[in-house]
């Protein structure tokens, strides 16, 4: 599989179907100039015909596409649900999608929990997880990245996060979707240094990043809601990533803005998405300064 870094860069953004009307408007037109490529979850695209279909297709054709799941469960205590994997590989082939991805949790036992819960961080979680991982990538026939995840409580916890999810990289093979608001969310209200954490992850196996908004629920309680704009403190953390693990990826990590409700228009967003790549370009300028 070609590294994603290959195929894709700059930033990206999440495709909603709240978009689609502004997007059916001129300002398509500027696709290619402002938005690198887009996100979408495939369990809200399969098996979608007709207008929709249609619609999503025209995109698809006309612009590069990575997936993002939201129900594989992999941490689940449940069967692994080749199904469903069997149909996203089918998708990623029928639309050309350029990378997949999935978050280090779980969603599922006898049904579906429509939330993503904690993973205990244990050693005996880690073999599991790094198990069903790499069945996901004979299936799908490509390496995949799993999402540090944004949690509440650590239920079990033998081991502290960073050491399970490099644990799991490291034994499953695949790559990492880092998420810097995430991390950011965790950092207060798990009490731990955030940059430090940062610092701790392998830079070898950061395919692409994630960035969002949150909630302030209180001082140290902060609910990951990709429903409002990135603050500051997490475009610190942002700047901070491509310092500590650019250097692998010369055209600068690709980086996808989230906003999952509370959806200004699409001309606000673009003013994130302009923050992304002047924090990009930054980086990549001192990059070359580094090793002229």
């Amino acid at each position: 599989m070609i590294p994603i870094q290959a195929t894709l860069q700059g930033a990206g953004l999440g495709f909603r179907r709240s978009m689609l009307p502004e997007l059916a408007s001129d300002w398509d037109d500027r696709l290619p100039e402002e938005v690198g490529f887009w996100e979408v979850a495939p369990e809200n695209w399969i098996g979608v015909g007709g207008r929709l279909g249609r619609q999503f297709r025209a995109y698809t054709e006309r612009h590069p596409f990575i997936c993002h799941g939201l129900s594989l469960s992999l941490g689940g205590p449940a069967p692994l649900d080749e199904a469903l994997l069997v149909n996203i590989r089918d998708f990623i082939k029928t639309h050309d999608i350029r990378y997949y991805s999935e978050h280090l949790s779980y969603c599922s036992d006898d049904g579906h929990l429509y939330d993503l819960m904690p993973i205990p961080f244990t050693e005996e979680a880690v073999h599991h997880v790094a198990g069903r991982i790499q069945r996901s990538q004979d299936i799908l026939g490509q390496r995949i990245a799993i999402e540090n995840v944004s949690y509440y409580a650590a239920p079990g916890a033998e081991m502290r996060e960073i050491d399970f999810i490099n644990a799991v990289l490291a034994e499953a093979d695949c790559e990492l979707l880092l998420d810097v608001n995430n991390i950011y969310v965790n950092s207060i209200n798990h009490r731990y240094d955030a940059h430090q954490f940062l610092a701790a992850l392998p830079s070898e196996r950061v395919a692409y990043i994630h960035v969002a908004g949150h909630y302030d629920e209180a001082d140290d309680l902060i609910v990951d809601t990709h429903g409002a704009d990135v603050i500051d403190p997490v475009w610190d953390l942002l700047n901070a990533a491509y310092r500590l693990h650019g250097t692998p990826h010369p055209s600068g990590i690709p980086t996808l803005l989230e906003r999952d409700f509370n959806i200004p228009p699409l001309t606000e967003l673009l003013g994130e998405i302009r923050t992304i790549r002047d924090y990009q370009h930054k980086s990549q300028d001192d990059h070359a300064r580094r090793i002229a």
